[in-house]
């Protein structure tokens, strides 16, 4: 056993059912939000701990919300169908069925189904006030944005129209890729982002007198603006396109948390690389902020908890490139020194760490390399990528361990043609 064993073997708890959870309970308390992470987007066994970790703060704890590294259009046809409104589909797998933009099988999964299915029969047993939602916080479904915002102004309020034809009429000419618009916007002394803000503004006085329907028009032009402002710093080159997707995101968060009231909480599932405080790795070097940072910036540090996931070895969902077909991939072991390394040689196969809150052992003190797979993989050059410095005990409050992992079942969807890729590292 190497130099962290007893440390590890003192501090992990067996992971075997939903009853091993009681310490992780006991641990979120009274947060008001807590973000479950994964070390992929692919992973069967990350998904099926964070529905299970969710299933019991929404019984026991009375979790408000599911808020998902996924578009606000895609996620809200699935709200739509968790919730059991009337024009939505009675199945959510006919909703998740409907995810195009690549990479589908992040949230088009058997494992999200069976989760959404068992919300929909939860809040079926529960008043409308009450019921639990499902929501997108990411920032690129521009197109779909704009085209849902048209939807929602000509069928309730027709007055608005003609400031989000002026949005869309100013992106038309790029043929909903952002990465022309921006390419565009270098070369030009003019953008869109004037007719953006007016139609922001707007939807944003409005949403405040009414409830969900103006709510999602107001997101779907917050999302517009967010992609917009993405797709001229991703241009440019750098960080800051990463700064602005996850400040998208955590203001969207806090937005989903006003919009249901006092005493809302919710739960985030995204990548370890966002839910993980940035402030712990090496992304802090390079000025990139996170949403597990800004939450506690946010709401104060013993009001969020972050979760991080890891595997040893295993399968896992992935493409080679951007926008290629998916592929179940192997995950070679972790290599030395890394923690899932330390993890192999020390804790069960499956295990959770609640971190203390006083004393720490070195091996949360200390940074070491934790790999993070992005939806593009290349099993053979991980070696030399893949891993993220890391003070573990900084960057999360707990963490599921899963030594030997599988491939999560995807559903058998075609995506539509891959447009923009998303920020460093590869697509998580």
């Amino acid at each position: 056993m190497g130099r962290y064993g007893d440390e590890v073997t003192a501090l992990a708890a067996p992971l075997a059912g939903p009853g091993d959870l009681d310490a992780l309970l006991d641990r979120i308390g009274d947060a008001r939000v807590v973000m479950l992470g994964e070390a992929s987007h692919g992973t069967h066994e990350f998904y099926t701990w964070r529905a299970a970790i969710s299933r019991r703060l929404i019984e026991e704890k009375g979790f408000s919300f599911v808020a998902v590294e996924g578009d606000w259009p895609d996620c809200d046809r699935v709200d739509r169908s968790v919730r059991c409104l009337a024009d939505a589909p009675t199945d959510p797998r006919d909703a998740l069925a409907t995810f195009e933009r690549w990479p589908t099988w992040m949230w088009a999964n058997e494992e999200v189904v069976d989760f959404t299915r068992w919300l929909r029969a939860h809040n079926a047993r529960v008043d409308e006030a009450a019921r639990v939602g499902f929501h997108g916080l990411d920032v690129y479904s521009l197109w779909e944005s704009l085209r849902a915002i048209l939807t929602y102004l000509g069928e309730h309020e027709p007055e608005q129209v003609p400031a989000a034809l002026a949005a869309y009429r100013c992106f038309q000419p790029y043929d909903e890729d952002g990465q022309q618009y921006a390419l565009a916007t270098r070369f030009v002394p003019t953008n869109c982002e004037n007719a953006v803000i007016d139609l922001l503004v707007r939807l944003r006085e409005r949403a405040a007198t009414d409830g969900a329907g103006r709510f999602g028009a107001w997101q779907n032009a917050e999302v517009v603006a967010g992609a917009e402002r993405y797709y001229r710093a991703m241009v440019r080159g750098g960080r800051e396109s990463w700064n602005v997707r996850d400040r998208h995101m955590d203001a969207t968060l806090d937005r989903l948390l006003d919009h249901r009231g006092p005493g809302a909480k919710a739960i985030v599932w995204a990548h370890n690389t966002h839910v993980g405080d940035a402030r712990a790795t090496d992304m802090a070097d390079a000025g990139e902020v996170n949403i597990g940072q800004l939450a506690r910036e946010r709401h104060g540090p013993d009001q969020v908890v972050l979760v991080g996931f890891g595997t040893h070895r295993g399968t896992v969902v992935a493409g080679q490139a951007w926008g290629a077909p998916l592929e179940v991939m192997p995950v070679p072991p972790g290599r030395s020194y890394s923690l899932e390394d330390v993890l192999h040689d020390a804790a069960p196969p499956q295990a959770l760490f609640i971190f203390p809150q006083g004393d720490r052992p070195d091996v949360l003190t200390h940074e070491l390399d934790h790999r993070a797979i992005g939806v593009v993989y290349h099993p053979q050059q991980e070696r030399r990528g893949n891993y993220v410095p890391t003070v573990l005990g900084d960057r999360y409050d707990a963490f599921c361990w899963i030594d030997h992992s599988h491939a999560l079942r995807p559903l058998p969807i075609r995506p539509a043609e891959a447009a923009e890729a998303q920020t460093y590292p590869s697509g998580v």
